[in-house]
């Protein structure tokens, strides 16, 4: 492309991973300006406050460079009702050979305000005649993100506006349609010419919201096709082992050791993952259950199911202590049946993992617990029927697939999550799964009550955990991981620590971080658990997950740091008992509206369904935990999963009615589609069939 030579070209890669003309035609602007006016310099003083992106129309004369510690060239910018200052930092040379006497320009900037006059700071810069001849006239001025590298490298908004008109005037006509007639007629959609002109130079308003409307459309579509014939290729191809044995061990352990009654969310996920494992299809299911919903009985009850058809089963979890907690908790509730379960971890001495694989081997373990040490090759099962991946997020999918392996035949799978997932969201990572949820707490449990405190009221803060101390309760203080610095996050820990046990001198407080090694992890876990320490000081970093019925309190320093799935998280850990637990968002004075608005919501509910849907809406999926390791980068260049939501809904329903009546794309009308889903196979290998 002309003025797009080897280096610059290099740029674009690096910087944007604009490789191709594709890449640029589908490179979208993120925000609008309406240049349908041309002000004049008299008129910028009506402005009050910041000035906005604007244009001005009139020559520029007196260009000087200044000399100094910062070099600048200066001009003088006129009207016919005034003047005001130009500067220019870099390109200094470049500018002062482009600016022509006599010549009229048009100028595209916000204006600021130096030494009491107007002022425009490396303003767009065009010869009003040349706009006159430019072939893809808008007035809604397109606005693409850059970075200071582009910048430096003259990618200026409006040089990227150039290279995407000088692109569209070339390709446009060639450009084949992307979706079928009968779609886009029935969608009632632009065309895709139509959209990617309007996307990128907008007509009007109206075409600008229909080519956004287009384009949303049709990459929601696509996502949902591929993952729909993904679906049905897998419940039609992948054969599963047939659990339909009597439920011996099931009946043991439900009427002689269930310590409650399920409630009817927990029966009827059950009932779902049951019909699952009679039928003879592999099982590939997501279970999502809020924190504390009991998750963990649903996972054992299936162990128990795959031990009465002679197959073992095994639960991956990500940390050390959450397997811990989940092996402990689950031999404790077995009691004296004859059900063996197993725990294999990194800390798991080589003595006990020759004896633990012989076991495993000879099909004695029934039920094997454990982090990544599961997947290590020489771990073998007899018949490996069951795989329960708990927090399947923290998880690659190369690392799940080592899991598919262990068998000849791929087990059923059931992964599970504690971060509630908006529907939207699951429908599109995990729309080639079927999905249950827990949407139901243990009946008896107390509603944690959430407050919000500025530093102001650290005092009042710290006398509320010592009363629940004195009661005889216990508390976590959780302080933020501060992503840019491992060494940051340990001192703004130590001091907290000291700060803590200052004001707390007649206490044990123990401390939990991610530079210990996992033994003395334990042992300050340990004291926590036995109550013999009543305060945990730990980082985010670490899974504070054991289940201590006796804390209370879940204090959350700098909250203002946190995102709402992982303050919910971390709010999950109290409240476990029959006592009244409280949450306590611990924050600055200065916050912005978004986060005071994060806060008001953690504080005025408990449900993680409702908090996930707000998550997604203040932030986008792409911030939300766990979805870049799910095994789909989405990459979407258009939609938003929180704004959007309707139109996935409506592109999956269609997508969902095409592949009923015609499954293998096979029909004429649907050519486009199956051309279509080849062509972005080509593009992104980034989808799996590993759940």
């Amino acid at each position: 492309m002309a003025g797009v030579g080897p280096k610059r070209a290099e740029v674009l890669g690096k910087e944007l991973n604009i490789n191709t003309f594709y890449d640029l035609l589908y490179y979208f602007p993120f925000r609008y300006v309406d240049k349908s006016r041309i002000y004049t310099v008299r008129e910028l003083r009506g402005f009050e406050g910041d000035l906005p992106l604007l244009q001005v129309k009139g020559k520029i004369h007196s260009m000087r460079v200044v000399p100094g510690k910062v070099r600048r060239l200066t001009a003088i910018f006129q009207d016919e009702t005034g003047s005001m200052d130009l500067v220019w930092f870099k390109g200094i040379s470049y500018i002062q050979k482009s600016i022509k006497p006599n010549t009229t320009y048009i100028l595209f900037k916000e204006p600021t305000i130096f030494n009491g006059r107007f002022q425009m700071a490396h303003p767009d810069i065009e010869e009003a005649a040349q706009q006159e001849q430019n072939k893809i006239k808008s007035n809604i001025q397109a606005i693409y993100s850059s970075t200071e590298v582009l910048k430096n490298n003259y990618f200026s908004n409006k040089a990227i506006s150039k290279m995407m008109s000088a692109l569209l005037s070339a390709v446009l006509p060639t450009l084949a349609e992307t979706l079928p007639p009968h779609l886009v007629a029935s969608q009632k959609l632009l065309g895709i010419q139509a959209a990617l002109l309007n996307i990128h130079f907008p007509q009007s308003a109206q075409l600008l919201q229909q080519a956004q409307h287009r384009l949303k459309w049709e990459e929601l579509f696509y996502v949902e096709l591929r993952l729909l014939r993904q679906r049905a290729k897998r419940v039609t191809e992948s054969k599963g082992f047939v659990l339909a044995a009597p439920d011996n061990e099931v009946k043991t352990f439900y009427h002689h050791h269930l310590p409650f009654q399920l409630t009817a969310a927990q029966t009827r996920v059950l009932q779902e993952i049951r019909r699952d494992m009679r039928s003879s299809k592999q099982m590939n299911r997501l279970l999502q259950g809020d924190v504390g919903s009991g998750k963990t009985i649903v996972a054992l009850l299936c162990s128990l199911i795959a031990a009465d058809n002679k197959f073992q089963a095994c639960l991956m979890a990500p940390t050390e202590i959450l397997a811990t907690q989940h092996y402990h908790g689950i031999a404790s509730l077995l009691g004296d049946m004859n059900f063996k379960v197993a725990l294999l971890t990194g800390s798991t001495k080589k003595q006990n993992r020759i004896a633990l694989s012989e076991q495993l081997q000879n099909g004695e373990i029934q039920l094997l617990i454990g982090t990544h040490a599961i997947i290590e090759d020489n771990v073998q099962f007899a018949n490996l029927g069951l795989v329960i991946i708990d927090e399947q997020h923290r998880f690659g999918v190369a690392q799940r697939s080592r899991l598919w392996s262990k068998n000849a035949q791929p087990p059923h799978v059931l992964v599970m999550t504690a971060t509630p997932i908006p529907r939207t969201l699951a429908m599109t990572l995990y729309g080639d799964l079927d999905i249950s949820v827990i949407d139901q707490l243990p009946p008896g449990r107390k509603p944690i009550r959430t407050v919000h405190y500025t530093d102001t009221q650290r005092g009042k803060v710290y006398n509320f955990l010592e009363e629940q101390i004195r009661q005889g309760r216990q508390a976590y203080i959780v302080y933020p991981l501060i992503q840019e610095s491992e060494k940051m996050d340990y001192e703004n820990l130590q001091e907290g620590y000291q700060m803590v046990c200052k004001r707390y001198p007649h206490y044990k407080i123990a401390m939990v971080h991610g530079q210990m090694k996992p033994a003395q992890k334990e042992q300050q876990m340990q004291l926590f658990v036995q109550n013999q320490a009543q305060i945990l000081v730990a980082t985010s970093v670490i899974e504070v997950g054991v289940n201590v019925p006796n804390a209370s309190v879940m204090l959350i320093e700098s909250s203002e740091r946190f995102g709402l799935s992982a303050m919910h998280q971390l709010r999950g850990r109290v409240g476990r008992g029959a006592d009244q637990s409280y949450c306590v968002l611990l924050s600055g004075v200065q916050l912005s509206a978004t986060t005071r608005q994060r806060l008001q919501i953690m504080c005025s509910t408990n449900n993680g369904f409702e908090i996930a849907d707000a998550d997604l809406r203040l932030r986008g999926y792409g911030d939300l935990d766990g979805t870049k390791q799910s095994g789909i980068s989405l990459n979407l260049k258009i939609a938003h999963l929180g704004e959007d939501a309707h139109l996935l809904e409506a592109s999956r329903n269609v997508a969902e009615q095409i592949l009923e009546e015609d499954r293998f794309l096979a029909n004429e009308k649907n050519k486009i589609l199956l051309q279509q889903l080849g062509t972005i196979e080509k593009r992104r290998v980034d989808y799996s069939v590993i759940s």
